[in-house]
């Protein structure tokens, strides 16, 4: 079944709460497995909410017991909310699938709307997502008075940032001009079809991840769009841009199973 359908869910007043957008997501994927649709993207926002992958660990959730929706996703702790666009790409692969290159296009075709938006933005070698650089250690601020070589975040396992003020607060990234996570990616594939997806912080109030370990993180912070280029940036501006990309990138793609290695008979 060709072609690339875009479902925009809800927006803004009509944001779409978050287990309502995971039921509608079963859903299109029996029917993407069935081959009754073309591959789906949902498009939406979400009201504020925290959701946790397979991997999160209980230290880096909410201290104050704000509610964490666990999902079956792979990845860690995050936040979604007003002013950040989410993506669920919901697309049928080859099998075995290649989850890290559905990962990586999906990246792609972030890093491109971002650039659209005249924002460079790359990947960082281990970490998923797309992410703004910060400058080298040796030419970042101190953090608490403290050399960079003594960061605490890196040394001590005890040390929490979420109990240690906004000079460690993710939000704050940009001001100790360091790495920062602009679009999460998240993903699970069964059955061949992938569900879950992206979300691209635009406008929000990011602050909502310094109650949280994002991603499980403690070395980085996040960013938005508008942040970064010092100006008003909305989810309607960005949406067809997104759209374009992914379409781009998705329908293009040469789809191929992941490539298993065996081990030679003696």
């Amino acid at each position: 079944m060709s072609g690339l359908r875009f479902v925009r869910m809800g927006f803004g007043a009509d944001a779409v709460e978050y287990r309502e957008a995971w039921d509608e997501q079963r859903r299109v994927h029996a029917a993407r497995f069935e081959d009754e649709i073309p591959d789906t993207v949902l498009l939406l926002e979400h009201p504020p909410v925290y959701t946790a992958g397979r991997r999160t660990a209980d230290n880096e959730r909410p201290l104050d017991g704000t509610p964490v929706v666990d999902v079956d996703r792979g990845g860690k702790i995050t936040w979604h909310g007003p002013g950040q666009l989410v993506g669920y790409p919901i697309q049928k692969l080859p099998r075995p699938v290649d989850v890290v290159a559905h990962v990586r296009r999906l990246e792609d075709a972030l890093i491109r709307t971002c650039a659209e938006f005249g924002l460079e933005t790359t990947r960082v070698e281990g970490r998923s997502g797309v992410w703004v650089l910060g400058d080298p250690v040796e030419q970042r601020p101190s953090l608490g008075g403290l050399s960079l070589d003594f960061d605490p975040r890196l040394t001590d396992e005890e040390f929490d940032p979420r109990l240690n003020g906004p000079e460690y607060a993710p939000s704050n990234a940009g001001q100790r001009r360091e790495d920062r996570k602009i679009a999460a990616i998240g993903i699970r594939v069964a059955k061949g079809v992938t569900m879950h997806g992206f979300a691209l912080n635009v406008n929000p109030d990011n602050k909502w991840f310094d109650r949280i370990i994002p991603c499980g993180i403690r070395d980085a912070g996040v960013a938005s769009l508008a942040g970064e280029l010092g100006r008003d940036v909305t989810i309607d501006e960005v949406l067809p841009v997104v759209e374009r990309h992914l379409r781009d990138v998705l329908e293009n793609a040469d789809l191929k199973p992941r490539v298993i290695e065996t081990t030679p008979a003696a």
